[in-house]
Parts: structure tokens; sequence; C-alpha cells
């Protein structure tokens, strides 16, 4: 009889996974709403990985360089990859990019899509009425998501009508190299969608994590605190911003310093996440503005991007 029982207990759980993995949407086609830097690293690794993928911009020219990009770090990793076969890494190339086309116009091509992942500049208004749009030409499986590092994703997917199959997608950047994705679940998302962006980001060969819709996420959320207390350290007179870089490599094993991140990163893509983290949470000391980034902003001082930030770079 025991036997029997636990027969029919394996038989049951087997069929209950079975059942929950049908239910899953099995992502093969991809839609990427952005070609700058993080929306074309996404569509390269959903392109090098079998998935069929339509990035889509507000112009040929965009899209041009963006896949002329896409190209030039694909040949890179292949000329690494592939070193004793340099033809099985133009194969590769090649296929990859067999998988991946363009588009100026988004709502004819979202129509066959499984997954929409937006990745366009961040700002609420244009995210809302990017979803809005795409919403009523989606198929009804489409799972819609946002790269955003900052904003909150709920208030972007209460734009659409499909809140249970909207979720935060965040990348990093490169996108090719870095393993990490942060999965936002808002308390709307179904656990089919979150198990469905799960299975899709262990195909590109990612490590996905999983955190509620808060500010920052998990990596921003200590991150950027972390980067405005160096600030805060240097403005104080404490040290200087060389040895606190140093301090934290040397010391804490980081691979860059706060000051040398901040340049990396852009002192106003910085300002711009703590400024929104503020307006949200004004008594929150963390979120406080920075009097040092602010001024170097405003003298479009941002970092490497612009030659000079907290450091000059020739």
């Amino acid at each position: 009889m025991a036997f029997v029982t636990r027969q029919f207990v394996r038989s049951m759980s087997s069929s209950s996974s079975a059942s929950a993995a049908a239910k899953k949407i099995l992502i093969k086609h991809v839609t990427v709403i952005g070609g700058g830097l993080m929306g074309a690293g996404i569509a390269q690794v959903a392109a090098a990985t079998g998935h069929t993928v339509v990035l889509v911009d507000q112009t040929e020219d965009i899209l041009a360089k963006s896949k002329k990009g896409i190209e030039d770090s694909l040949r890179r990793m292949a000329k690494k990859k592939f070193s004793e076969n340099p033809k099985a890494g133009d194969e590769f190339v090649a296929k990859t990019l067999s998988c991946l086309s363009t588009s100026t116009d988004a709502a004819s091509v979202v129509h066959s899509t499984d997954l929409v992942v937006e990745a366009i500049v961040e700002n609420l208004k244009l995210k809302n009425e990017l979803f809005q749009r795409l919403d009523k030409f989606a198929a009804e499986h489409t799972v819609f998501a946002s790269n955003t590092s900052s904003l909150q994703i709920t208030s972007i997917a209460n734009s659409t009508t499909r809140q249970d199959r909207f979720a935060g997608l965040h990348f990093f950047n490169p996108v090719p190299m870095m393993k990490l994705v942060e999965i936002i679940k808002t308390p709307m998302t179904s656990q089919k969608t979150f198990e469905s962006l799960v299975d899709f980001c262990k195909t590109l060969g990612k490590h996905p994590v999983s955190c509620k819709d808060t500010p920052g996420f998990i990596v921003n959320r200590l991150l950027v605190p972390y980067l405005i207390e160096a600030i805060r350290l240097h403005e104080r007179g404490d040290a200087s911003k060389e040895d606190i870089d140093t301090a934290m490599k040397l010391g804490a094993g980081y691979p860059m310093g706060p000051f040398e991140l901040l340049d990396y990163v852009g002192l106003d893509t910085t300002k711009f996440i703590l400024d929104g983290w503020h307006e949200m949470d004004p008594e929150n000391p963390l979120f406080q503005p920075s009097p040092s980034m602010n001024n170097l902003v405003a003298q479009k001082k941002l970092g490497k991007k612009s030659g000079e930030g907290f450091y000059k770079y020739k």
C-alpha cells in the first residue's frame, strides 16, 4: 500500500509539474524597443541564443549603427571564443545576424512576438505612451518588460491592460558580458509570467534574481547610496577621492573605486536615479541630493563620456 501511495504521489507531482510547465510561455520571438547600448546588447544575446529578434528604433540610421555595433561585438566575441577555429567563428556571427532584423514601426512587429523588452530613455511619460500603444497591437499572450533601472515598474505596467503579463527585466552593461538579470515582480505580475521570464533569462545564459518593485531593485538600491556616501565622505574632507578609490579596491576587493565607477556610469545617470528616488521619498537620508555631483552635471562634466567628471580623461 505504501508503494502504491508513493507511486500515486509521484504521479500527481509529475502531472502537476508538467501542467505548470505547459502553462508557461515559451519565448522564441523577441522584440526589443530601443537601439542604444542596452537595447542592442539585449538584442545581441537573444539572437545569439537562437531567438528570432526584431530591434526597433525611430530611424534607419540609428538601427544601422546599432546593427554595426552588434556585428563588431560578435566578431570580437568570436575571435576569442573560436580562436582556433576562425571558420566556426564566422558561422557563429552569420547565424546570429540571421536571427536579427530591424524595424522603425513597433506596432507592425509586436503582433507576432512573445516578448517585448523596452530599453528607451528613462522617461515615464514616454514609456507609458509606448506601452499603451503597443498594448493595442500585441497578441494576447505577449509579455511586456521594461529594462528601466530607476522607474517604478508598476507605474509603467498600469499604462496597459496586461498588468499580469508585465514585469521588469533589468540587464546590466555590457549585456553580452554581464551575467545578472533582475526580474522585477509587481503585485500584479502572474507566476506564469515570472517563470516564463526566468526560463528566458536562463536560455540567454544569464543568472536571474527576483525582486519586488522597490526603488533601485537590488543592485542599484545598494550601489547608488554607496556611491553617494563616497561623495559625501569626500565633500566633508575626510579623504581624497583617489584614496577612497584605492581603499575600496584594495580593502574591499572592488574592481573599480566609487569615483571611477561614477565617471564610468555617467554622473547624469546617477543624478537622474537619485533625483527620482528623492522625489518618491524626500525624507530618506540615503536619497538626499549631492551638491558636488549636481555641480559637475550642471557644468556638463558627466564622466568618461564627456572627457571629465570627478577625474579628467584625455
